[in-house]
């Protein structure tokens, strides 16, 4: 429950109080009525006794009387009806609001700090930290006011305008003061009148009100003197007369209006009346002047009092209402014609008036009179007159009872010891026509109960109501009984020390005999609010809820509301607090308040429950009390707040169905439209719908993306539509940084930045972005419906606010005015400003129900300056289903707007930023308008989707400059360089149109029959090749260097297909700068991605081999070549075509080779014209011979020069060196190795690296060994492949690139996939250096070169000789520049089975071990050597060892490899290939004999005709 000013034996005792009524003469009224106040007026301030008072009890025992405060009321006043009291209770309550401003009262009750005295819904931090230190706090305190002060008000007065009933005699009138003025002639003739008249309206039975306690009431005569007007001497005579007539203690001369003269400006004097009579006087409804000051003038929504809600039924013991006419207040039978006039003169009084001042004519003097004559009338009078009639009373008592019906002995016998037989109040039967005559013991009793209680005597007041109690319930007077219980109870709680406890029992019968017996809610309300404080200060919360909760009815929305607002503060004040159920009873309240027609506290309940349900998750809940707070405070004129409730229920997300929510949306519609209406002129208001994701907000600076037209497709550059992607953002930085570089001679400026044409939250927009005039920008706002109902956006736009600015001026220009669109786009005329920046509105944009959706919004700048966009305005509505008139549709229509606020990205970089939250600008919305700049748009014709593996395709470009300012510096960059090519300076670019190239072929051709290699020099600088980097950036030539405004540039474009098959994005980066070299834009950039899906076509494998052929007998230039150097290429290709794409065959049309040392010289295999043609899944294999350049010794620039030589296999070759083969070969994929040194020199290297043990090093050795193994020649296979497509055959053209490094080592045209690297451990000290490295058995191989010289075939009559023996000769050739050590040896020393059986076959005859020693690319001569055959098939073999000088104890084997068997000699070649036969069977093998060496043991196998002759040998350690 609510803490109270009072404490609860305060409030009781001011609750029950000694009534006094007042009798005054006209000329008494007029001496009062100067000071603005009647006599009881007047007193009422001082009515609490500031000193203790005393009398004896019938025993004859001291009662000490504290803080007694009396009850000073005019006879003449009239007991109010049903319908005034019900209406004055909720003025009372409705003038009682919740302070404003003051320190809010906030009880922390588990997680919530809950503000319980403030309508606001966001509770103020808690200013102590235990909710029950605070309570004590509270109670202790004499400043601090109620939390609740309108149920105390309410209290207050509903106890004032209870009626004086039979049954009980606490309100009747104990004395009654008669006041006449001392201006009278004759002062005692008026006291006799106003005695007489006293006595016949208590006697006459004339009048039912008022009543009076005892017949005997006491008359205190008062002669009030003015000392203003008036003669003291006079006064005091008349005043001794008094006393000798009245008595010292029954009479009193009373002095006010001491002062003169008005009270000056400056002299402020107390006016303690005010305080009492801004209250609802209950006892003089007719007073409706102090009602002016009721806030709540909204008298029609009191719904409370309404008659409808007064009980119907009266019941007979219901207290008497004053529709009897008969009372001394009526004006047609008033005796104090003054207080009528008093009475009807405040009624009159003006609304609005300025307040009176009370006691004008007093002084503080008069304040201590008059406070000195309450005192002298309660310790004299009063309390002497009670005193007297308790005694009286106690003697009848025990005279009429007798002895066996005495005081303390009667109810026990007819009660049987005093134990009452408990019944049912169901069972008790209605005592409707019982009533006691005055004179009646029981009343008696009750009477003298009250004397008792009404002078604090608590204990004697207890033991007669207990005694009345039981005889009222003897005789079955449930009214009477009900009276004692309640008065009993309240006894037992006050007497001091508490002997025993607080009967709360008896207070529960009480109330269930008031309302449902006597069916007088009046009396249980009383019964009920008395036990609710009692409950409350013994700290019973559950049980004082309870009992509120009880009262609560349909009767009184009023008294339920406050009853059920005082059952959620108990909730709240428990020991362990129920938040929930206050809550939910302060809704119950809330809503009772509204009934009740109390708007304001009503609001005031829904907000503190919204305390506890706002963001627990409780939507449904929390949906509820912002509607009805909502609609509260429209009704209360409060749209800012209804608004703000409103708003609430649309933005979260909300459980309602959609009809539900439908209906919020109108309501909302319907406040937010009378709330803008006053300010059309003004700014717009913050719409809640849809919500806006600020933060998603995207920017793009350009024009739309062109759509493709026919065969012509423009660069697809950027759109709103890509969804951002840090890799290709990455990607495109880069790009952009390498042709800018390239643009400015090498070097990056510092205030470099990427170009960023769409900015999100995931871009840099740290900086002011660039805008160019007369170029649109587009605005992308996300937008989320969070309603289950379409949400209607129309004369949707931007909201922007712009400063204009000349950048062409110095130091940076000047600054004009600035300019905004907010009240054009408030007034709907968005368009109004077009001619400084074109707005586009939207005419209209539908949400759907729970939908995210985009809305792009356009703005075009025709000036330069600084623009920032501010937000969207935009008419808001719903469209009903069933409403299609769009008048209706157009009432529900508010418009308004929404900032578009973006947070920046929080800073962390220094201390102060790492240790605080900071945030940095984010200028997405705010860009720099500059001068106009050229604007460039790229098409692409005939630019193919898929493409084969290495397929070469011819398209053309189209640049077209859109602007009217010419540009320059046109360069293009790539991630893929080697997918296309523009063409060589010296490219013939005929045909130069895209029709006129549709038939042609790609490549540059001649009529050429097949012959040897046609050779031509090329140097690389002439494709835009320098050192070994392929180029990543080209320069696209312009006429003049510049394309003018409106020109366009066509140019043909060279297209290869990757070279792995898949699909493959191909990003273009377009460079162009303005001629303006102070431009705010250094340069732009057009972006353009291309996807290709590339197929399978060939697969290209080429193996080198070092050639045995010796020099010997031949042409010149032939033996020239030999000893120079020649080798044998083999190329092995695979058609890998799954005919997917309609691929029928491909055809090997010539193949081509590129190297500054080597070149092919001519085709050794397919031999004749014959092309090459594979079908799916077929392999050709080809042989050709290469030999070194003969540019050797040539100038130096020739060594920097590549040599390409085409062998065309058909009759017509295919020129290498132009474009765009040679600029394939020179972009294809990452270069090998650079081969530094190239070439070794005899005459300097040699000399160096002399190879004497002495001299020579491991390393020096090694470098030797590998020099000779490598090789630089890159082979280009060029190919046609015809495809059926629309059945059509179309002629497909491509190349493919092997570049062979080593001799010996098979190359691929088809890129290996990479490993994924292995995780290593971290290594934090460096590893030892690796030992020195050894040739290789595989490189030591490549040094000498050998040729086996026998016979082809050779007769021999085996049955008439047994042993045949065979001449064989081998001859050595040092292919190094180093001298080399040989050591030849033919002993069989090998131990395995299989070698002792081709050992056991043969024997050599002659020299077995030779040890040679040759000099650099010395020819040894031949070695003569025998073989002997036995008679039956045997297997001789030989071996070779062979070691380099200085290089001893290395194991040197002669590895296994594959020979052509000739006629005359045969040439052992160490390699791991063998001889490739071609696919045609038109060719057979020219003799019937096959040398090779077999991989298991490294023999020689001569067989024919299945018959075998194997020649091998062990190979030992040198």
């Amino acid at each position: 429950m609510a803490q109270c000013a009072q404490s609860v034996q305060e409030f009781i005792q001011d609750s029950f109080v000694p009534m006094v009524s007042v009798l005054c003469s006209e000329d008494a009224e007029r001496v009062t009525r100067k000071n603005s106040l009647t006599f009881p007026e007047l007193l009422r301030p001082f009515c609490r006794l500031t000193s203790e008072g005393h009398l004896r009890d019938p025993n004859n025992q001291v009662v000490v009387v504290k803080g007694l405060r009396i009850s000073v009321t005019g006879v003449n006043t009239r007991p109010p009806n049903s319908g005034e009291v019900r209406k004055l209770l909720s003025q009372a309550v409705s003038a009682c609001q919740p302070p404003e401003g003051l320190p809010a009262n906030v009880i922390t009750a588990g997680d919530y700090d809950l503000n319980i005295s403030d309508r606001s819904v966001k509770a103020s931090v808690p200013w102590y930290s235990d909710w029950k230190e605070m309570l004590t706090q509270l109670s202790s305190s004499k400043y601090y006011t109620a939390t609740t002060p309108w149920f105390e008000a309410y209290r207050e007065n509903f106890l004032q305008s209870m009626p004086a009933s039979d049954h009980e005699f606490l309100n009747h009138y104990l004395a009654c003061m008669l006041v006449v003025s001392s201006h009278e002639a004759v002062p005692t003739e008026q006291f006799l009148k106003l005695s007489q008249e006293q006595h016949r309206i208590q006697h006459s039975g004339e009048y039912t009100y008022p009543k009076w306690f005892i017949p005997n009431t006491l008359k205190y005569y008062v002669l009030l003197h003015d000392i203003s007007d008036g003669d003291e001497q006079r006064a005091d005579s008349v005043y001794e007369d008094m006393k000798q007539r009245y008595g010292t203690q029954g009479c009193y001369l009373l002095k006010i209006n001491s002062r003169t003269s008005a009270a000056g400006p400056d002299e402020q004097m107390p006016d303690p009346w005010s305080q009492y009579l801004q209250k609802t006087n209950i006892h003089s409804p007719y007073e409706e002047g102090v009602l002016n000051n009721v806030e709540n003038n909204i008298s029609s929504e009191v719904d409370g009092l309404d008659l409808s809600d007064m009980v119907s039924e009266i019941h007979p013991l219901k207290l008497e209402q004053s529709a009897d006419p008969g009372f001394p207040g009526n004006p047609s039978k008033a005796v104090n014609s003054a207080d009528t006039a008093r009475t009807q003169k405040q009624g009159s009084v003006t609304p609005g008036a300025a307040p009176t001042a009370h006691g004008a004519c007093l002084t503080l003097n008069d304040h201590d009179r008059i406070r000195q004559f309450i005192q002298e009338f309660t310790f004299r009078g009063l309390l002497p007159h009670i005193e007297k009639n308790i005694r009286q009373l106690n003697d009848q008592l025990v005279s009429r009872k007798g002895l066996s019906r005495s005081l303390f002995s009667a109810t026990k016998k007819w009660f049987g010891g005093g134990k009452v037989p408990e019944k049912s109040i169901a069972e008790l039967k209605n005592t409707a026509g019982l009533l006691y005559p005055p004179e009646a013991p029981e009343l008696q009793i009750r009477k003298m109960a009250d004397l008792c209680f009404l002078v604090q005597h608590y204990e004697l007041a207890y033991s007669c109501y207990h005694t009345a109690k039981k005889d009222f319930l003897s005789d079955q007077a449930m009214l009477y009984a009900a009276g004692s219980l309640e008065m009993a109870a309240v006894s037992a709680f006050l007497q001091s020390g508490a002997p025993r406890p607080y009967p709360a029992h008896y207070m529960e019968t009480a109330i269930q005999t008031y309302r449902d017996v006597c069916k007088n809610m009046v009396l249980a309300e009383r019964c009920a609010l008395l036990s609710a404080e009692v409950l409350k200060s013994q700290a019973k919360y559950s049980d004082a809820a309870t009992l509120l909760i009880k009262m609560t009815s349909e009767d009184s929305d009023l008294r339920s509301a406050l009853l059920l607002e005082q059952a959620a503060h108990c909730f709240i004040n428990m020991r362990s607090p129920m938040v929930r159920k206050f809550a939910f009873h302060m809704i119950l309240s809330g809503h009772r308040y509204s009934k009740a027609g109390q708007k304001r506290h009503a609001l005031r309940c829904y907000c503190q429950a919204m305390q506890v349900y706002k963001g627990k998750g409780w939507t449904l809940a929390e949906d509820h009390i912002n509607f009805t707070i909502g609609r509260q405070s429209f009704t209360l004129r409060q749209p800012e707040n209804a608004v703000a409730a409103f708003r609430h229920i649309l933005i979260n997300d909300s459980k309602q169905t959609a009809t539900q929510q439908s209906a919020f949306l109108r309501e909302y519609l319907y406040v937010y439209k009378s709330l803008s209406q006053p300010s059309n002129e003004g700014s717009l208001p913050q719409l809640p719908l849809p919500c806006v994701h600020s933060a998603q907000t995207r920017v793009f600076f350009g024009h739309e993306p062109r759509l493709a037209e026919g065969e012509k497709q423009a660069a697809t550059h950027v759109w709103l539509d890509q969804e951002f992607d840090r890799e290709q953002a990455q990607l495109w930085a880069e790009l952009e940084e390498q042709v800018v570089a390239v643009a400015n001679r090498g070097s990056v400026p510092i205030s470099f930045q990427p170009t960023q044409y769409c900015l999100s939250s995931h871009t840099d927009n740290l900086r002011y972005p660039f805008a160019v005039v007369e170029e649109p920008m587009f605005v992308e706002v996300v937008f989320r419906n969070p309603l289950k109902v379409p949400l209607v956006l129309s004369d949707l736009s931007l909201l922007w606010k712009f400063t204009t600015k000349d950048f062409s001026g110095p130091q940076g220009g000047t600054t004009g005015e600035t300019i905004t669109n907010e009240k054009e786009a408030a007034a709907g005329k968005a368009t109004a400003l077009n001619d400084i920046i074109s707005t586009e509105v939207i005419p209209e944009f539908t949400v759907g129900p729970e939908e995210t959706k985009v809305a792009r919004l356009k703005l075009l700048p025709h000036k330069t300056g600084e623009l920032h966009v501010l937000g969207i305005v935009y008419n808001l509505g719903t469209r009903e289903e069933d409403n299609s008139t769009s008048e209706a549709g157009q009432l529900m229509f508010v418009r308004g707007r929404q900032d578009l606020e973006i947070q920046g990205p929080r800073l962390n970089v220094t201390k102060e930023e790492k240790t605080s939250v900071r945030h940095g600008p984010d200028r997405r919305l705010d860009p720099i308008i500059t001068p106009p700049m050229p604007l460039l748009e790229v098409f692409f014709i005939n630019f193919p989707t898929g493409l084969l593996c290495g397929e070469i395709r011819k398209a053309w470009v189209e640049f077209v400059n859109v602007s009217a300012v010419p540009l320059a510096g046109l360069r293009v960059a790539s991630t893929h360089p080697e997918f296309f090519t523009f063409g060589s300076a010296t490219a013939d670019l005929t045909p130069v149109t895209p029709t006129a190239a549709e038939h042609c072929s790609a490549y540059k051709t001649m009529v050429t029959p097949p012959s040897d290699a046609a050779v031509t020099l090329v140097s690389p600088a002439a494709f835009g090749v320098t050192g070994d980097d392929r180029p990543t950036v080209v320069e696209i030539p312009l006429t003049g260097g510049v394309l003018g405004p409106g020109e366009a540039l066509q140019i043909p474009l060279w297209l290869r297909g990757p070279d792995r098959e898949g699909v493959h994005e191909i990003s273009f980066l377009f460079y162009y700068e303005s001629l303006e070299k102070n431009a705010k834009l250094r340069h732009r950039v057009l972006r353009h991605k291309a996807v290709i899906c590339a197929s399978r076509s060939l697969s290209v494998r080429a193996t080198a081999c070092r050639s045995n052929t010796l020099p010997g007998r031949g042409r010149r230039d032939e033996r020239e070549e030999e000893r120079s150097g020649s080798m044998l290429v083999f190329v092995d290709v695979e058609n890998i075509n799954t005919s997917e794409a309609g691929v029928r065959e491909f055809h090997i049309v010539q193949v081509s080779s590129s190297s500054r040392q080597w070149r092919l010289h001519k085709c050794i295999n397919p031999a004749g014209d014959k092309d090459s043609k594979l079908a799916s899944r077929e392999r050709g294999k080809l042989c050709f011979r290469a030999t070194r350049c003969r540019t050797q010794e040539a100038t130096s620039d020739a060594l920097e020069k590549y040599t390409f030589a085409d062998l065309n296999l058909g009759n017509e070759q295919i020129v290498s060196s132009t474009t765009p083969c040679a600029d394939f070969f020179f972009r294809r994929g990452p270069p090998s190795e650079p081969r530094k040194g190239g070439v070794i020199t005899v005459g300097g290297l040699l000399r160096r690296q002399s190879l004497t043990p002495a001299s020579s090093t491991d390393d020096s050795i090694t470098s030797i060994v590998r020099k000779c193994s490598e090789v630089e020649l890159d082979i280009i296979v060029l190919w046609k492949a015809y495809v059926v497509e629309d059945n059509k055959q179309l002629i497909l053209e491509g190349q493919l690139h092997v570049a062979l490094q080593t001799i010996g080592k098979e190359a691929c045209s088809l890129s290996q996939k990479e490993e994924a690297q292995e995780m290593v451990l971290l290594k934090f000290k460096p590893d030892l250096p690796p030992p020195a490295s050894r040739p290789s058995l595989e490189q030591l191989s490549h040094l000498i070169k050998t040729c086996l010289h026998y016979p082809e075939s050779y007769d021999h009559p085996f049955p008439q000789k047994s042993l045949c023996m065979v001449p064989v000769t081998l001859t050595l050739s040092n292919c190094s520049l180093a001298q080399v050590d040989v050591i030849i040896d033919l002993r069989h020393k090998t131990t395995s089975p299989e070698s002792l059986e081709v050992h056991g076959s043969f024997t050599w005859l002659g020299q077995t071990q030779y040890k040679l020693q040759l000099r650099p690319q010395e020819v040894h001569p031949t070695l003569p050597q025998s073989l002997l055959l036995p008679g039956r098939r045997v297997q001789p073999g030989y071996t070779t060892g062979v070691r380099q000088a200085g290089a001893v104890g290395h194991d040197v084997r002669d590895q296994p490899a594959k020979r052509h068997a000739s006629p005359h000699h045969h040439q052992q070649c160490v390699s791991h290939q063998s001889v490739l036969w071609p696919p045609s069977t038109h060719h057979s093998p020219p003799k019937p004999y096959n040398i090779q060496i077999l991989p298991d043991c490294s023999r020689f196998l001569l067989s024919k005709k299945r018959t075998n002759l194997n020649l091998g040998g062990a190979l030992n350690k040198v």
